[in-house]
């Protein structure tokens, strides 16, 4: 099987030399540059499995960076940030990104959390992985209607009025987990379980923010806030 591609844009070259080693330790072939404008040539030439994105970086920054990766391809993006109450971790899921990890970080934190990402891609692209809440719990042919909201489950394709829906991977396996308990109250903490594959207490912001951005795609009514408790999908 190949190695998996790893993108990684920081400008620091201690931190970009030492976690290239670790990452290339572990199996990882990983593509290293210093500055957005050069990873984005990288991204675009390699076409990378994941993109690990510093914030802060030269020339084109990490947020920057991440949009104009995501105008272009679903590929996992996590963004490293300096400080876990920064602007720029909002900012950086707003623009599209998946995960993120604060630094200083560890090595093999790290290595957990690519490792999770991919995990969660495979499973949303049809491989293996992930949980069993995700399949179809009424329809036919793995085939979900809601209103005018079509989810093939098997095809992974979301259709509203017709027209295809483009979600990231991270997105289509938030929708599978709403869509396939409607009606249910789903915290933020089981949702950084089932679809981040967190095994411990996360930001949920991450998860916030990726709601936010579903509701932009399947209708802001679809999916209920439930204050003090979490979230409800709406059939």
């Amino acid at each position: 099987m190949a190695e998996t591609h790893v993108l990684f844009v920081e400008d620091d070259d201690v931190i970009r030399e030492a976690t290239q080693l670790a990452l290339e330790r572990v199996g990882f072939t990983v593509t290293a540059m210093p500055d957005g404008l050069l990873g984005l040539e990288a991204f675009r030439a390699d076409r990378p499995d994941i993109a690990l994105l510093d914030v802060m970086v030269p020339g084109l920054d990490g947020v920057s960076l991440c949009r104009r990766i995501r105008d272009e391809s679903t590929v996992p993006v996590i963004m490293l940030s300096a400080r876990a109450d920064s602007i720029d971790v909002v900012l950086g899921l707003e623009a599209g990104a998946d995960d993120y990890v604060t630094k200083p970080f560890d090595g093999a934190v790290l290595v957990a959390r690519i490792r999770a990402v991919l995990r969660r891609f495979g499973h949303a692209s049809g491989g293996q992985g992930g949980t069993t809440s995700a399949e179809p719990s009424h329809g036919t042919g793995g085939a979900l209607a809601f209103g005018d909201l079509e989810i093939d489950t098997e095809g992974m394709e979301v259709r509203r009025g017709g027209a295809q829906v483009g979600l990231t991977p991270t997105e289509m396996r938030l929708l599978l987990e709403f869509s396939s308990a409607p009606g249910t109250v789903l915290s933020r903490d089981k949702l950084l379980e089932r679809v981040w594959d967190y095994g411990w207490g996360g930001d949920t912001r991450v998860v916030d923010v990726h709601v936010q951005r579903l509701r932009t795609k399947i209708g802001q009514d679809r999916i209920e806030t439930v204050r003090g408790f979490g979230y409800k999908f709406r059939a």
